[in-house]
């Protein structure tokens, strides 16, 4: 509360003056220029006895301050959990990006059947070292790549595939499951 005699600054501004008169939110003072003022309480701060509103501040704890208006790290309650089957299981992007530093001069049909290639090269892979499961990213485009890796996983009598995670690999990737034969 302020009170007549009073050294006060103004928050948003560099005005200092002295409290002439409270009635009741309207406070009248004078500035150290010699002009008469009104502001509300809330814009007034009293300087307690210093010369300006710098000098008040300097007294302040900001350290304090700051720890205060630190805005806390959002805790994360959910935890992904992670599937058992889903430990170390190889993925292979098949943009043609990934396979060959230039794709220029290459056709479509080159393109696609580079990536298609590739594909059985890790599925032979899989099926001769017995991974259980392999994921291949086929991205989304026009679905020729995903098209053709349908015909081609459909050839295989011990191979099951399906859409990928969504939430992990979005609609542009394939999990295909190899049933092992007993030896």
């Amino acid at each position: 509360m302020l009170t007549k005699g009073d050294k006060v600054s103004v928050l948003d501004d560099a005005i200092n003056g002295v409290v002439l008169s409270v009635q009741a939110q309207e406070i009248t003072i004078e500035t150290e220029e010699g002009f008469v003022m009104k502001f509300t309480m809330n814009e007034l701060v009293k300087t307690s006895g210093s010369e300006n509103l710098m000098d008040s501040i300097k007294g302040v704890n900001a350290e304090a301050i700051k720890k205060e208006k630190a805005i806390p790290k959002p805790r994360s309650f959910v935890k992904e959990k992670k599937d058992k089957r889903e430990v170390g299981v190889p993925e292979f992007d098949l943009h043609i990006e990934k396979l060959v530093k230039n794709k220029n001069g290459m056709s479509n049909y080159d393109i696609l059947t580079l990536q298609a290639e590739t594909a059985q090269r890790h599925i032979e892979f899989a099926i001769k070292n017995r991974i259980p499961k392999i994921v291949l990213i086929h991205g989304v485009g026009e679905g020729v790549l995903k098209a053709e890796l349908d015909f081609l996983l459909g050839r295989y009598d011990n191979i099951d595939f399906h859409e990928a995670n969504y939430q992990k690999y979005g609609q542009g990737a394939m999990e295909v499951y190899i049933r092992q034969s007993k030896k």
